[in-house]
């Protein structure tokens, strides 16, 4: 009897017992559904948020897990792809714009977006073309119009429009765009060597090494880091010997350095801007005037108002005897700096450089140096005298006659000792004494009277027709 009572009693539990197993084996299956739905819902919302404050990256984590979740969730794949586009991750955004179309097919705006994507993708595309081409300005324009405005977080972007500026020589505009990327990201090598290459080229050098230092601190065995520090360290090292053996008085040595410093960098205009004008200072110690007009050149080529410039080129075209070009120089130097006297001193010898040299060189008239006794002038217009009388040249009588007259008003400047040293003074002297006008007439008139005989001797004797001058 009571083993029947245990027999029924677990008949009537088994169906129960079967029915609570079965319960609890379907119910949480209902329960992670519910869970991975409402999870993926949840994750779009967060990325949703984190797109609209430009944290890309963080995005694509999120939707990577929405998806992951529910992978027929329409909206993520809309989503990433929003952020895949903005990252210049076009493939990608392209892939999720075509799934969702799947999952949504005919949405125009996402039509529209898959465009976008294209179009950035080949905008990119065309600017790294024009960059390699050389033409900057175009790249630049692709970049600005293009692909930073439907991928406003391309850092590859950014960094090439970086490198377009510098080649533009925008060197303000690549600190101002570089500065934000390193807001972003503080460790970017890229940004930090360009940073520094604006900052080189701009003369602050200091500055410049800072960035390449950090940058090296993060990679010490990053090549253009290493190339742009060590490239500073040695022009910075070449310029200062440059500077201290001219201080010094070692002046073809600093002639040597300055050019050694100019060839490490040819592009660099703002440091090669002093490094010019320091070579010509030196060059017009050195009294080589031709090779100091052209690295003043080269300086005002590049800052056309630098006035020390003009001043010493005007100062390397009076060792060139370039009288009008020196007066010209100095005319403008004077202009820019009216109350520098020693810019004044330097115009007014140039000024009388000029003056002197239009008037008749006396001493070259009469073949004679500057230092030339008076018998050696006394003995060269002599000479010069009875070769050109007029009764010796009467083929070319009228051409005898200037040259005599030139000849005898050389010799009455420079065989008096008084008008010889004024002459030599740069003094003006009387019109009749020969100072390139026609005052002087030893055939008759004012001034003194030579007497030559020309007949077997000079003085002495007498030449046919000869004229008589007193000597």
């Amino acid at each position: 009897m009571v083993v029947r009572i245990r027999r029924s009693a677990a008949t009537a539990v088994l169906p129960l017992l079967f029915f609570h197993l079965l319960s609890a084996f379907h119910r949480p299956v209902f329960s992670v559904q519910d869970s991975q739905t409402g999870d993926a819902l949840n994750l779009l919302k967060t990325a949703s948020e984190m797109i609209k404050v430009k944290r890309h990256h963080k995005a694509v984590g999120l939707l990577n897990a929405a998806i992951e979740a529910d992978p027929n969730l329409s909206e993520a794949y809309q989503q990433r792809a929003t952020a895949f586009l903005h990252l210049c991750r076009f493939e990608d955004s392209m892939k999720d714009y075509k799934r969702f179309l799947e999952l949504k097919p005919g949405t125009s705006s996402v039509e529209k977006d898959l465009s976008k994507s294209l179009q950035a993708q080949d905008a990119l595309n065309s600017a790294y073309s024009h960059f390699d081409s050389g033409d900057h300005s175009k790249a630049l324009d692709y970049i600005n119009k293009v692909v930073l405005v439907y991928s406003s977080g391309c850092l590859e972007a950014k960094i090439l429009k970086v490198k377009l500026l510098l080649a533009l020589k925008d060197y303000s505009s690549v600190i101002s765009e570089s500065g934000f990327i390193l807001k972003e990201d503080e460790d970017n090598l890229e940004a930090l060597l360009l940073r520094g290459r604006a900052y080189y080229y701009l003369s602050d050098h200091d500055v410049a090494l800072r960035h390449y230092q950090k940058g090296l601190r993060l990679d010490p065995e990053h090549s253009e880091l290493k190339k742009a520090y060590f490239g500073l360290k040695n022009l910075l090292k070449k310029t200062k010997s440059a500077e201290d053996n001219a201080a010094k008085g070692k002046l073809r040595v600093a002639v040597e350095d300055f050019k050694a410093a100019l060839a490490m960098d040819p592009n660099h205009t703002a440091q090669n801007v002093h490094l010019h004008l320091g070579l010509c200072k030196v060059l017009v110690k050195l009294g080589r005037g031709k090779d100091a007009i052209n690295s003043c050149t080269e300086v005002l080529n590049i800052d056309e108002e630098l006035v020390e410039a003009l001043v010493q080129r005007g100062e390397a075209k009076l060792l060139t005897e370039d009288w009008d070009g020196a007066v010209e120089d100095l005319k403008i130097a004077a202009q820019k700096s009216p109350q520098d006297m020693n810019i004044r001193e330097a115009l007014m010898r140039a000024e009388k450089s000029l003056k002197l040299s239009k008037r008749k060189d006396w001493y070259k008239i009469l073949g004679v140096s500057k230092t030339a006794s008076i018998a050696e002038i006394k003995r060269a217009y002599k000479k010069l005298a009875l070769q050109w009388h007029p009764d010796k040249n009467v083929d070319n009588r009228e051409e005898a006659e200037a040259k005599f007259r030139e000849i005898a008003a050389a010799y009455e400047v420079l065989g008096d000792d008084e008008k010889r040293v004024r002459y030599d003074r740069g003094e003006d002297l009387d019109e009749g004494m020969g100072m390139g006008g026609g005052g002087f007439n030893p055939f008759g008139g004012g001034g003194q009277q030579f007497t030559f005989h020309f007949e077997g001797g000079f003085p002495g004797g007498g030449f046919p027709g000869g004229f008589g001058f007193n000597f």
